[in-house]
Parts: C-alpha cells; structure tokens; sequence
C-alpha cells in the first residue's frame, strides 16, 4: 500500500467514525454508504484527481453529513426507537457479550452495595458516621466503578497497579491523616477526593491509555452522559422513594429508617456503575445528549454571568468570599467550562466559525470577569487575616480555572478570526485535565500536613 492510499484510507476512517456517531445510522448503513463512497472516489481518481481530492469531492456530493444524519432519522426513525430497547437482535456471539457485561455490572453494582454498607458491621451506621462516611464517599462508590471499566477495558497488569495505587494512596491518607474534627483540611479533603478518584476512574475508562487526547475528550464526553443518566435514576429513585413512604405509611408502618439506612446510600452505590453501564451499552443514542444541553443552557449562562456583572457594577458590593460562596462560584466556573467542553465535544473541527461560537465566547469571557472578582475578593481577605487552608485552596483553584479561561478566550478570538483551527481549542483543553488531576492530589495529599491539619 502506498503513502497515498494508507493518507486515504485513514480520511476513510475518519469519516466512518464520525458517521458511526450519528444517531439512526447502523453499522451497515454506514458499510453501505463506505461502499458508495469508495465508488465515487474511485471514479474521480480514474478521471485523474488525486485521491485526497477525490475524496473531498465524493463526501461533498453525497450531501453534508448532517443533512445525512436527519434523512436516515426520518426515514428510519422505528430503528431510533429500537435502539432504547436493551435486548435487540443480535447475533449469538455479540448477545454473550451483552450478557456478560450485565452480569459483571451487576456484580460491580453489587459490589458498591456491599461496600456502602461494611463499615455498619464496625460500628459505622450511615446515619450515625457522618464524619467516616464524609471522608470516605467518594472511595466507596468509586471503586466499583473503577473495577467495571477495569473489566470492560481488559485493563493491563500495570494499569490495574496504578488504579489501585492511587486509590489506596487517597483511602490512607484520608483516614491515616489526625484531623481534627474542625479542621477545614478534612473538609477540603472530602470535597477534593472524589474529584481526584475520577480522574482515576478516567485511567481505567481509557484503557491505561491517559496521554491520548481523544482518549481524554471520550472521558469527558462519558462524564456527561454519565451524569445525564445518573440525574435520571436520581429522580426516578425520589419518585420511588415517595411511595414507599406513601404506601407503607398507609398501613401504619414507618419506613424511615429503611430509606435513610439502605434505599438511599445502597441506590447511589449501585446508579454509579448502573449509569456507566447504561452509557455504554446506548452510546449510539445517547452520546448527543450532552451537547443539546449545552446548545440550550449556554445562552441561559451567559445572560446569567452578564446579569451578575451588572449587578456587581450597579451594587458595587463585593463577593462573599466565605467557603460555601467560593464552592458555588467555582461550581459556576466548572459548569461553564463544561459547556465549552461538551460544545466542543459535538462540533465539527472543519467547520468555520458560527453564532454559537459568539455564544461561547461571550459565556467565556464573562466567567473570566466573574474569575477575576473573586480572585480580588481572595487576595484581599488573604492580605487582612492571611492564608488559611480554604482559602488558599479556593485561590489555587480560581487561579487554574483563570488559566484556563484567559487561554479558552484568546483561542476563541483567534477561531473566530479564522488564525486557528478549532481543534487547537480541543487539543488545550484535554490536554488541561492533568492539572485538576494535580491540584486535587495537591489538596487531598499535601495540603494537611503543610497546615498542620487545621
């Protein structure tokens, strides 16, 4: 094979895998429309194109991908709906496969269950151990979670050490560490811990494979999905939750302690694996839930962060700089962020600047405004009363999410000004995830000891 047909071959494979993503478009329809495709193709270079040219000039004259997509959804749109049901047809081999993979999410789903309730046989009810169960969540439901993709992945010997290394390095020093019990370390540390362990959980996702960048972004994407659906099994659970409360109050039975000691903490367990297996097992029709949100929140967020500006500028009050006002301005941040990630998750890299972009851009820029107040607000109470560990925790991170937003701004100007390629955007965001990573690690590791665990 020449260097000319392995470059074909792999914008063949390009335009496959992007074809693979729409929705109501099968395997075979795909096969076929490949098929139609290298037709064409071979039909150009006959007549004397070059085959990257050929290329080109057969996908734009099958019709743009996205007109593609809807005439296949309106014309099959019954195979939409057979691709809800968890049980299609499929061959003998593929049906095993399924089966095995609900079985191991299953066990996994087990397996939280199990491990929500041990430490109840020590003494440590759900109820009653607030303190045990604050520090330990996060290790508790994310584990199993962990052995899932551990499994699905067909993860390597040396990948399953680090996953499993990094999460007893987190369970020792969130337990081994003498906090006390009004420390703001112990605090930040149940905060920052469950953060830093899905991140591990993104090594197993990506198969040991972490350096790769469209490993990242599939992680990110995954995250969305994952909690798409784990927000629905949250709500169908309060739904199921209010009639057991309903219905055995109806014959006078009291299930309170029921719901609080095993229907809430055993369903969160279980929804973290049952979520990811749902993500993986209906990805081709539920990956393109996320950015549809994104498409409807973002100019809602963006007014939101406007309307803030010219409140602070009318009020000229300053920010709260108190610990639970820092955790919902980097809540703030963070969504933000998401939006741009999970737009940038769905967008064609080829395709030129739009009005969504403006969009983004203004919700960017506004967040980097919001960013800059409080990182002011920070300084100054750091400057009066000095460092403390929330603080310097809050500082750190609006300084990363600073970063972040300033280099998001500028790369957005420049797509919008056609100097660079959208897919530098992508490139600088997944490559920005380690640093959470580190900062996360930094909190939950180092942070306790520098300020001798106050």
């Amino acid at each position: 094979m020449t260097g000319t047909d392995t470059e074909l071959e792999a914008q063949i494979a390009e335009w496959r895998s992007y074809m693979l993503r729409r929705k109501a478009i099968s395997e075979a329809d795909v096969d076929e429309l490949e098929d139609h495709l290298r037709e064409r193709v071979g039909d150009l270079t006959e007549s004397g194109l070059k085959p990257d040219e050929a290329f080109l000039i057969a996908v734009k004259r099958m019709g743009r991908m996205d007109e593609l997509s809807r005439e296949f959804a309106r014309e099959h749109s019954d195979r939409l709906w057979k691709q809800l049901v968890l049980d299609p047809d499929r061959d003998a081999a593929a049906d095993t496969e399924r089966r095995r993979g609900l079985l191991v999410m299953i066990a996994c789903a087990a397996l939280g269950v199990i491990a929500i309730k041990l430490p109840a046989l020590f003494g440590l009810g759900f109820d009653d151990s607030g303190d045990f169960y604050g520090r330990n969540i996060g290790l508790l439901v994310l584990a199993p979670l962990a052995v899932y993709f551990a499994w699905r992945r067909r993860l390597g010997g040396a990948a399953i050490g680090v996953v499993a290394g990094l999460f007893a390095v987190g369970a020792i020093a969130n337990n081994a560490y003498p906090f006390d019990a009004e420390s703001q370390s112990i605090v930040l540390s149940a905060i920052h811990l469950p953060l830093l362990l899905w991140f591990v959980v993104g090594i197993a996702y990506a198969g040991g494979e972490w350096r790769s960048g469209q490993k990242r972004m599939d992680f990110i994407r995954f995250t969305g999905e994952w909690f798409i659906y784990l927000v629905l099994i949250g709500l169908g659970g309060g739904v199921l939750t209010a009639f057991t409360v309903g219905v055995f109050g109806a014959i006078g039975v009291d299930a309170e302690v029921f719901i609080s000691e095993w229907l809430m903490p055993c369903g969160l367990a279980a929804a973290i694996v049952v979520a990811a297996w749902l993500v993986e097992a209906k990805q081709s029709v539920i990956e393109n839930m996320a950015p549809v949100l994104t498409r409807v929140f973002t100019p809602l967020f963006a007014v939101t962060l406007v309307a803030v500006l010219v409140a602070i500028g009318v009020t000229t009050n300053a920010i709260d700089v108190e610990r639970d006002m820092l955790i919902l301005f980097d809540l703030l941040l963070a969504v933000v962020l998401g939006l741009v990630l999970y737009s940038i998750s769905a967008r064609d890299a080829n395709a030129g600047p739009g009005v969504f972009d403006w969009m983004q851009l203004a919700l960017v820029v506004s967040a980097l405004l919001i960013d800059v107040l409080v990182l002011i607000a920070i300084l100054g109470r750091i400057t009066e009363w000095g460092l403390t560990p929330n603080k310097s925790a809050a500082l750190g991170e609006n300084l990363i999410l600073f970063v972040n937003l300033a280099w998001t701004a500028w790369l957005y100007v420049s797509i919008i000004r056609r100097r660079k390629r959208f897919a530098v955007l992508e490139n600088w965001q997944t490559g920005y995830v380690p640093v959470y990573a580190a900062w996360a690690a930094a909190v939950v590791l180092l942070f306790p000891p520098l300020f001798s665990f106050a």
